[in-house]
């Protein structure tokens, strides 16, 4: 009774024929009143002597331990055929569906090696760091195209993926599109915008009218909630999910043998029934299972895998952490050392969802050649798996079933969350080439100095330095304040000296006061540049008002070039009635009136004769899609809009507030990219999707003259010359096109500007007509002399921008580009007597992608818009900005800003000044 076996099977034990099992040792040992560890002790040394030995040899083993199952791995992937097929069936009634699993239940490898191989057209990819970039390298592989194009469109628009997958022919299987470990995009440090982007690209693609994908997502249950905080998921996921549990008795049966039977193997009978014991009802037992599998298989007798040679793995529980630990035993010191930083940079804790894996790039670890015999050895026993430029814990168990590395996990976890922020603020600063802005300061600072001078971990090159950066910088800012402690004491000491002679110095002392007073002012300039400078991106009116103030207390060469470098700057506020991108902006020729476009289907006019305080005229709702592009007619009569409900509207404006509609046209087949009059008023070209522009007469009832189509692919945008002579277009196979349309009844045949190396998505001809510009994916915008546009020359390449060029236009007086990128800048170019152009300013107020722009008639005044749903005004010095005088600058600050700096940031910035704004409400310069 005390050994809770039966007489038969402790009689078989003490009969000496065979090793009895470790489970039935101990029990006869507790029968005997035996010590149970030192029998354990002994039971594993013999089992260890008669063992078969370990076999590692090049024969494909039939179970893939921790690694996930591929496509590849098909014919050895048994137990979840019923679970396929209900994921199979589930798909073709749902376009988009979630696979939920706890980890270790196999979602991975039902997708991959169980429906995968079920599937046509597939692209299955993990999200990582970079959602889109894998989304557009696995695009490219499969529909032919560059990545980084590809990456530029899905990026620019959340219906870009759905036009993606319907460029293939129509004959051509649906696309499905599996992304497994989807919580990688709550797990890898993604921005929220960029992380809600890929979500919407997923289920836009899926849901899309004349869809021709469908999408499937594997998720870790316990990042449901994180789903749940997303609308559209839910939405999606209503009545589109499979859950993966544990496997039955019968499955865990066919997962184990069928393999085995596969490659001529047995499984013995006792280690069959041990196995399912141990893993039914078990959630997360699959990869152990898989990994003890492997382990017993290399201990084999025969063609038989038996009880014994389990045991002598370790058993469910302990067969991971045994070859964990053998491994790590085999390496020295400094070798142990890596392998603790190495796993603990592979992991990401603290998420809310306990300890995950993190994919981290190869060239994040800065390994030696030592680090790099490490990771082939982990690699060797599938601890790790590295797949092109990455490396990543092979399955989620090993956080789980290896003690030392939960002990590891578990010393510091507020050091391995620092560690984490410290790691993504390095690859920000490392991505905005090194900004000072992006450094650490104050306490984040210092606790990542704490951590790293307690913390046993290596950090990498870029941390180190982005550390020592940071380091650098508060030091200079201590310094700085320290020097001012030390003129102010000075200033004490000396005062309590000149008390005793106040008759006699009192001279002195004014003038040493006066002194003081300048140096404080000096040291509160400098501050307050400095941090002017910081805030010129976020905050731009905040960041000039700072200047301002900066030059006011004392017109050192920090404050002068900080009052400088912040014009031009937004007029007043942004332009915000647009609850989705900004698409398009115009301005009307009296500069009295603009229009906006935008991908939330409606277009607004503003009125914007106060500058510093714009205001809506009237929202324009005639369009059922996105409006993607707007202009005024040269009489400022009439506004035309081009939509993606392949129209194109016309209204009347005569009277702002009561705008009416009084034409559609509708003769194209896709959507309407743009709009544009020509000057003379008396023509109107629009651009479509269908590849092809279409010429029409103006008034209240245009008329359809000629369709210009040279089989462009796409056609972009498209402007008219100020003779009339030419029409232009952007075009998306990477052309643009000069078309003689003098008969615009009868257009010739367009000449074809070759030279850039990606779609081109804008063109401008100069006021004078000889110069026109195009504005491409390639990030750069192409100068080209048409004079003779039968035979054109390019004249120059303006590069410049980090992202693709999204608009390119001319000031009225042809002197001045503009160009507007996602980068998130726009770029003002001088154009030089030989054709060429240089940047002279950049435009630094959108928090999105900038992606277009326009003068109004006098030059001074250029509109903005951008991903971030808003529009920006700008002042436009008439004094070139390198020969503009500190108090120009000022009267401009002053006039461009709407409300003065608040006494709550003057004193979060500048707490030891008296509250005095720099520009009062009226607009007027301040004190």
């Amino acid at each position: 009774m005390r050994a809770h076996c039966s007489a038969a099977a402790l009689s078989d034990a003490a009969s000496g024929r065979k090793l009895p099992s470790l489970q039935i040792t101990l029990a006869y040992v507790r029968g005997c009143g035996g010590e149970a560890g030192e029998w354990e002790r002994r039971w594993h040394e013999l089992a260890a002597e008669l063992a078969a030995p370990v076999v590692r040899n090049d024969v494909d083993p039939p179970y893939v331990g921790l690694a996930t199952f591929r496509a590849e791995d098909a014919d050895r992937f048994f137990g979840r055929e019923h679970l396929v097929d209900e994921v199979e069936a589930k798909l073709r009634e749902q376009r988009f569906l979630g696979v939920f699993g706890a980890s270790g239940t196999g979602k991975s490898s039902i997708l991959r090696a169980g429906l995968q191989p079920r599937l046509g057209r597939v692209v299955l990819f993990t999200p990582g760091n970079d959602p889109l970039e894998e989304l557009a390298i696995q695009l490219g592989a499969l529909l032919g195209g560059s990545p980084g194009a590809l990456r530029d469109e899905l990026a620019a628009d959340p219906r870009g993926l759905s036009r993606v997958v319907r460029r293939p022919q129509d004959d051509d299987p649906e696309l499905v599109i599996v992304v497994d470990q989807f919580e990688e995009v709550f797990t890898h440090g993604a921005a929220e915008a960029g992380r809600d982007h890929f979500i919407d690209l997923l289920i836009t693609a899926a849901h899309a009218q004349h869809s021709r994908c469908r999408v499937v997502i594997g998720v870790r249950a316990d990042f449901y909630a994180h789903c749940a905080g997303h609308a559209g998921l839910v939405e999606a996921l209503r009545d589109a999910q499979v859950t993966v549990g544990p496997m039955t008795a019968a499955e865990l049966r066919s997962a184990i043998v069928q393999p085995a039977a596969r490659a001529d193997l047995a499984v013995e009978g006792a280690l069959l029934a041990t196995l399912i014991t141990q893993a039914s009802g078990d959630a997360g037992a699959l990869p152990l299972l898989s990994h003890v599998l492997l382990e017993t298989w290399y201990r084999r007798r025969g063609n038989t895998l038996t009880l014994a040679g389990y045991e002598t793995a370790g058993g469910i529980a302990g067969a991971l952490a045994q070859t964990a630990d053998a491994v790590y035993e085999t390496f020295d010191d400094e070798q142990r050392r890596t392998v603790r930083w190495l796993l603990l940079r592979l992991t990401t804790t603290g998420t809310g969802a306990g300890d995950v894996r993190r994919r981290v790039p190869v060239a994040e670890l800065d390994l030696t050649p030592a680090g790099h015999a490490v990771v082939d050895r982990l690699t060797g026993i599938r601890l790790l798996t590295r797949d092109r430029d990455t490396l990543e814990i092979t399955h989620e168990a090993l956080l789980r079933g290896w003690p030392r590395l939960r002990d590891w996990l578990a010393e510091d976890l507020e050091g391995l969350r620092i560690h984490r922020r410290l790691t993504e603020a390095a690859r920000i600063w490392e991505s905005l080439d090194r900004d000072p802005g992006a450094l650490y300061r104050g306490t984040s600072l210092e606790a990542a100095r704490e951590w790293r001078g307690r913390a046993d971990i290596a950090v990498n090159r870029v941390e180190s330095e982005f550390l020592e950066a940071s380091a650098a910088a508060a030091e200079a800012e201590l310094t700085t304040a320290r020097r001012h402690a030390i003129r102010s004491r000075q200033l004490v000491a000396v005062l309590g000296v000149l008390l005793l002679f106040a008759t006699m110095l009192i001279v002195v002392a004014v003038r040493a006061e006066q002194n003081a007073t300048g140096q404080r002012n000096n040291a509160l300039s400098e501050v307050a540049a400095g941090k002017a400078a910081g805030l010129r991106t976020s905050n731009p009116g905040l960041a000039a008002q700072l200047s301002l103030v900066a030059f006011r207390l004392s017109p050192t060469d920090e404050a002068t070039k900080a009052l400088l470098d912040s014009v031009p700057l937004p007029l007043g506020t942004r332009l915000t009635g647009h609850q989705d991108h900004v698409n398009a902006v115009a301005v009307a020729p009296d500069s009295r009136l603009a229009a906006t476009a935008s991908h939330d289907g409606t277009a607004i006019l503003w009125d914007i004769a106060e500058r510093r305080r714009p205001r809506a005229s009237a929202v324009l709702s005639g369009h059922k899609a996105n409006v993607n592009g707007v202009a005024f007619s040269p009489d400022q009569r009439m506004l035309a809009t081009a939509g993606w409900d392949q129209t194109a509207l016309l209204w009347d404006i005569t009277d702002p507030s009561a705008v009416i509609t009084v034409a559609t046209l509708g003769a194209h087949h896709g959507d309407v990219n743009s709009v544009s009059f020509s000057p003379d008023n008396t023509l109107l070209i629009t651009t479509s999707t269908d590849a092809t522009a279409k010429l029409w007469s103006t008034g209240r009832e245009p008329q359809e003259l000629a369709t210009l189509s040279a089989g462009h692919g796409g056609v972009v945008s498209g402007v008219i010359s100020r003779d009339r002579r030419f029409a232009a277009t952007a075009n998306w196979d990477g052309t643009a096109a000069l078309w003689p349309i003098a008969d615009p009844r009868h257009p010739g045949l367009p000449v074809i500007l070759r030279g850039h190396t990606a779609p081109v998505v804008s063109v401008a001809f100069s006021p004078h007509g000889r110069i026109l510009a195009t504005a491409a994916q390639d990030r750069t915008v192409r100068l080209w002399e048409v004079a003779d546009p039968s035979a054109p020359r390019e004249l120059a390449v303006l590069a410049g921008h980090d992202g693709t060029v999204r608009s390119v236009e001319f000031s009225p007086d042809g002197g001045t580009i503009a160009t507007a990128s996602e980068d998130q800048t726009v770029r003002l170019w001088r154009l030089q007597p030989d054709g060429t152009a240089a940047t002279f300013t950049v435009l630094r107020g959108h928090t999105a992608p900038a992606v277009t722009a326009a003068f109004g008639a006098d030059g001074r005044i250029l509109m903005t818009g951008g991903d971030d749903n808003a529009a920006l005004l700008w002042h436009i010095p008439a004094t070139p900005l390198d020969r503009l005088q500190p108090e120009e600058a000022a009267g401009i600050v002053c006039s461009a800003i709407a409300d003065p700096i608040s006494e709550a940031d003057w004193r979060r910035y500048l707490p030891d000044v008296d509250y005095r704004p720099p520009c009062p409400a009226d607009g007027s310069l301040g004190g």
